[in-house]
């Protein structure tokens, strides 16, 4: 959905790509160092390393320019005005002085901004200073949250299919991948020589018949990718029920959200999904206060069900909202007994992300809560965009032969459709 550029009066608001660094292999362990000089790390890592479906596609793109790279998820068109607005404002204001260090778990004016927000999305105040940390994007926010809770022979259940930095992000904290496949299934036509789209269920029992004694942590993505789809909030009751009554209380969910704000097709038998009350929060900074009412559509917050704040870690980013993935700022949301963990590691791993780029975050926020484009937020005007997006990289592909899922009674999310061949 990421490269079907053009707005509705024929504009084009395409961004320079520069990915090129993904044209460059990894390469395979062992072509330059013996396996006696290996470090624990590459060690764990074993043959899951080499060509990926980023350096594949960046290698193409390079050689093909006529080519659209859609094996990336990153948006190619500029960020909002607002938001870059924000960053050249942050970059100049030089009384709040945003080009040093700032604090490690998170720039103060960052963390009052997300808690304010998370206060409304789980209906729960959210302490800014022990319950969220930043992080250098959300693959960091994943990775020293596996670091905190994995132990040598802790199992974690990954969602099949599933984006692969998971399971080598396991690997690094010693645990071990356990894999629960979702269940395609294809819309009934009656007829066996057409082929049609589908959808992707979870299976509760394959969940509950994975968990061990061993199973330290899921991690759950929704919107999921690679296959566009929504989890709904039974199947998210589902996976609560499971941890609550097969896994021991050392289970934690992770749950990966930065596609939260493109559900483009919500659950249509899921009439609660991401129906939101109306908890008011309100952050107060040195300037001015802030307030939050924003929701996201189609999209359930899996720490807002019952029980699961105390066992679960949220985990999202700016980038893929903002069409801004080189800003590289994520974050962790949770209860303290599982942020403070991070909050220690943090110091060794990187003393701060940007200073200015969180400090620019933090005055985008609520710009994005403000009417823009005709909409009446950034937000509704972002699904907008990706749903005439969808509709146009669908449609050309039905058009090609491939069958696509149908999004009027197929919740659809993130950046990616998945389409089916005969072959």
């Amino acid at each position: 959905l990421q490269a079907i550029n053009g707005d509705e009066d024929g504009s084009v608001d395409r961004a320079p790509c520069f990915d090129g660094a993904c044209a460059s292999d990894p390469g395979t362990l062992g072509d330059d160092v013996t396996e006696s000089h290996q470090g624990e790390a590459t060690t764990r890592l074993g043959v899951m390393t080499g060509p990926t479906v980023w350096s594949e596609f960046g290698r193409i793109g390079q050689e093909h320019p006529e080519a659209a790279n859609l094996g990336q998820g990153f948006p190619d068109w500029l960020p909002p005005k607002f938001a870059v607005d924000s960053l050249v404002e942050a970059a100049m204001d030089s009384a709040k002085s945003p080009h040093q260090y700032t604090r490690t778990a998170g720039h103060p004016n960052l963390v009052k901004q997300l808690a304010n927000r998370y206060s409304v999305h789980l209906k729960r105040d959210v302490d800014p200073m022990s319950q969220i940390a930043v992080t250098i994007g959300a693959s960091q926010a994943l990775y020293i949250s596996l670091q905190t809770l994995i132990k040598p022979g802790d199992e974690v259940i990954l969602f099949e299919p599933f984006f692969d930095l998971y399971v080598n992000q396991v690997k690094l904290a010693g645990g071990t991948p356990v894999y629960v496949p979702l269940t395609f299934v294809p819309y009934e036509t009656g007829d066996d020589s057409v082929i049609t789209g589908g959808e992707w269920i979870l299976e509760p029992e394959k969940l509950q018949n994975a968990i061990s004694s061993k199973t330290r942590a899921i991690i759950l993505n929704s919107p999921h990718n690679p296959t566009g789809k929504v989890f709904t909030r039974f199947e998210m009751e589902s996976i609560a029920n499971a941890v609550t009554t097969k896994a021991g209380p050392q289970c934690v969910v992770l749950s990966d959200e930065v596609y939260k704000y493109i559900v483009h097709a919500n659950p249509t038998n899921d009439a609660t999904a991401g129906s939101e009350t109306h908890f008011h929060s309100t952050a107060s900074d040195e300037s001015h206060e802030v307030q939050s009412t924003v929701t996201c559509s189609g999209h359930v917050h899996f720490a807002s069900l019952p029980g699961m704040w105390d066992r679960t870690i949220t985990i999202s980013s700016a980038g893929k909202t903002f069409s801004a993935t080189g800003w590289q700022v994520g974050w962790c949301v949770g209860p303290e007994r599982l942020i403070s963990p991070i909050h220690q590691i943090l110091p060794y791993v990187q003393f701060c992300a940007s200073t200015v780029i969180q400090e620019a975050l933090a005055r985008t926020l609520p710009r994005a809560d403000e009417p823009y484009e005709g909409h009446s937020s950034y937000y509704e005007y972002l699904m907008a965009k990706y749903t005439r997006k969808r509709d146009m990289l669908a449609n050309a592909l039905t058009a090609a032969g491939f069958a696509v899922p149908d999004y009027s009674i197929t919740a659809g999310g993130g950046f990616f459709i998945f389409f089916r061949s005969w072959e």
